[in-house]
């Protein structure tokens, strides 16, 4: 599984690279076992402050810099023009052009320019142009690129690009999002998580071991156990989903089958039906040739599953189909239909009235419709109320290994 990263890789990922950085930048004079303290501590780049080349022994209530400042703890207010590093903690607010260093905890607000790195837990907000890192954070991180937290965020991790925790209430990025548990995650492109306790929102995919709420993505979404609605442009893949929502449903306890259809005007559709036990997607192509005229289809709607005994139910479904000559004329068909349906062993028929309403671009020739109740002629265009008479086919079958062989390898 691709959820195997959260699993081996992504913490000593992140520790290495806290550990590294804060080692490198706050690798400057040690400091004495008996802190200093001092009032204001002001300066152009140390050594050349008031507290000279004792400054990384200093605790300062303030602290001004025009390129970089080094003291041992910042107690209110620290700023400097290029980079502020600190070996202890810092509480209150801390900003810099470029860099902040943190060796310790941060009870307050880092702002820089390009980064922030802090080798202690967060309690408040990390502000960087580009990427925040920390261990752990209690509040906010926004980055103009990347977030990193080793461990939990406890609040909202916001980027342009990418966002990464262990658990974290909720992450949204512009691109991905990476956490091993998190209540929201929204992203641009991709979502990958284990526990989702919320939404998970992407424009492309999600990925998800268990969800207790909602996958919302542009195009597919990929989990093991969905307690909610997984909603998708495209596919929806799970192993059980109460709620699968797409044109493609591949859904471990739900069905899957291959079918053909006919209706009143000759239209005949080979679909693909998928989804849950009760909610399912319908996807097909096909054709009319009657009347003279040759016409191509394609169908994408949604359907439902009413049981009433263990072989009798009925399918509940809503398309729209498009029929084509592929030159100048089509006709788009939306509708409604009630089938009831017998099921022996892995065959069902099926077969009910219908209710459609027709836009036709040519009034001889793609046009067809079935018992008119209204109709209207413009300039362009008919269009027509029709009520009509669907039946079908269809084969089921199990897509669980292949299912499960997906599930274990993303």
């Amino acid at each position: 599984m691709a959820l195997s990263y959260l699993q081996t890789t992504n913490i000593m990922t992140h520790r290495t690279i806290i550990t590294g950085l804060v080692a490198a930048l706050t690798a400057t004079v040690s400091y004495a076992q008996t802190p200093l303290h001092s009032n204001a501590h002001i300066g152009l780049a140390y050594p050349l402050s008031t507290n000279g080349v004792h400054a990384p022994e200093y605790s300062n209530l303030f602290s001004i810099h025009a390129i970089a400042g080094v003291s041992r703890s910042e107690q209110a207010f620290c700023a400097s023009g290029v980079a502020s590093i600190v070996k202890d903690s810092v509480n209150g607010f801390i900003g810099s052009g470029v860099v902040n260093a943190i060796g310790g905890t941060t009870n307050g607000c880092q702002a820089a320019g390009f980064v922030n790195v802090a080798g202690g837990y967060v309690k408040g907000a990390q502000l960087a142009g580009f990427t925040n890192i920390a261990p752990g954070v209690a509040g906010a991180q926004v980055g103009g690129f990347a977030n990193i937290a080793l461990h939990s965020v406890n609040g909202a991790q916001v980027a342009g690009f990418v966002s990464t925790a262990h658990t974290a209430h909720a992450q949204v990025s512009g691109f991905v999002n990476v956490a091993r548990e998190t209540q929201t995650q929204v992203a641009g492109f991709v979502n990958i998580a284990e526990n989702v306790k919320g939404p998970q929102i992407a424009g492309f995919v999600n990925i998800a071991e268990n969800v207790k709420g909602t996958q919302v993505a542009g195009f597919i979404n990929i989990a093991r156990k969905v307690q909610g609605v997984q909603l998708a442009g495209f596919i929806n893949i799970a192993d059980s989903s109460d709620c699968p929502i797409g044109l493609i449903n591949i859904v471990g306890n739900g069905e899957q089958a291959i079918g053909l259809t006919l209706n009143e005007t000759g239209t005949m559709i080979a679909a693909f039906r998928s989804g849950g036990r009760k909610l399912y997607g319908i996807i097909g192509v096909g054709g009319n040739y009657t009347g003279g005229f040759a016409a191509y289809a394609f169908q994408a709607g949604m359907g439902m599953h009413i049981p009433v005994s263990r072989t009798f139910r009925i399918n509940a479904e809503a398309s729209v189909t498009s029929l084509s000559d592929r030159w100048y004329h089509t006709d788009i068909r939306s509708g409604f239909r009630v089938m009831p349906a017998l099921r022996f062993g892995n065959l069902e028929l099926f077969a009910g009235p219908s209710f459609s309403y027709t836009a036709s671009s040519d009034l001889q020739g793609v046009g067809r419709v079935g018992y008119s109740v209204w109709s209207d002629d413009s300039y362009y265009y008919s269009h027509d109320l029709s009520v009509g008479f669907e039946g079908g086919i269809q084969y089921h079958f199990n897509t669980k290994k292949v299912l499960n062989k997906i599930i274990s390898e993303k």
